[in-house]
């Protein structure tokens, strides 16, 4: 047997597969589609219904003169506030921010509760000590970033903070 003769007959088998699958796709095909027709028809409630809803407009035109048909008052639900954080106290606020620089004297910064490295700067007093924590300071020492670089901490909570760690340095 020649080689072309041993392709034709592959290529004839393949062929022939290929064109039993197709047919037998068809039938299934056929078979399914008369099983699903009844479900809609053309004279079936559902199907009219379905019809007019999709080829229903989306708005409607009036003319001058015309009255639009009102719809009912709409009411929609007041919003309800969301609830107001609660001012963090003075230790809430030293443990959350300031025990990082303070805790362990990092970049200068004077330890809670190290009596002589807060005297001098108890002496300047509680308006500079509250200030330069709110505001920031740059000494010889280090740097402390405004407000312990937590901004959203309001004044009142660092100057809480300030005499929390004053309190417990002196």
């Amino acid at each position: 047997m020649s080689r072309d003769q041993k392709f034709f007959d592959m290529y004839s088998l393949v062929i022939g597969v290929l064109a039993a699958i197709a047919l037998a796709i068809l039938v299934l095909a056929m078979k399914m589609s008369d099983l699903t027709q009844g479900v809609y028809t053309r004279d079936a409630a559902e199907y009219q219904a379905a019809i007019v809803e999709s080829i229903a407009p989306v708005g409607k035109v009036y003319l001058p003169g015309e009255e639009q048909e009102a719809s009912g008052p709409v009411v929609e639900a007041a919003a309800t506030p969301e609830p107001v954080a609660a001012a963090m106290t003075g230790p809430q606020v030293y443990n959350s921010a300031c025990n990082a620089c303070h805790g362990l004297g990092v970049a200068g910064a004077p330890k809670v509760g190290d009596t002589a490295q807060w005297t001098d700067r108890i002496a300047q007093g509680m308006d500079v000590l509250v200030r330069h924590a709110i505001e920031g300071y740059q000494g010889s020492a280090g740097f402390m970033p405004a407000k312990g670089a937590r901004l959203d901490l309001s004044d009142e909570e660092v100057a809480d903070a300030v005499d929390y760690m004053v309190s417990e340095s002196s």
